[in-house]
């Protein structure tokens, strides 16, 4: 089924998939830091800090009112 994306809507990130990566998390935070007008290498450094748990919680911090993710 294909659907039309709907504005205003928030991306959606399923962890269990190929884009909840640590990798794909980490340049997807790059962006939206940029975007945003935010401090890049503060969330980064934070992100890579400690284990996924702490990059994800870390994301969902700083990005949440964006992006859903879900497990």
């Amino acid at each position: 089924m294909i659907r039309k994306k709907q504005k205003n809507q928030p991306l959606v990130i399923d962890l269990t998939g190929p884009n909840g990566n640590a990798f794909c998390l980490l340049g997807l935070a790059d962006k939206l830091s940029k975007n945003l007008g935010l401090d890049k290498d503060k969330i980064y450094k934070e992100m890579t800090s400690s284990d996924y748990e702490n990059l994800v919680q870390t994301f969902d911090d700083h990005f949440g009112h964006l992006v859903v993710l879900e497990r």
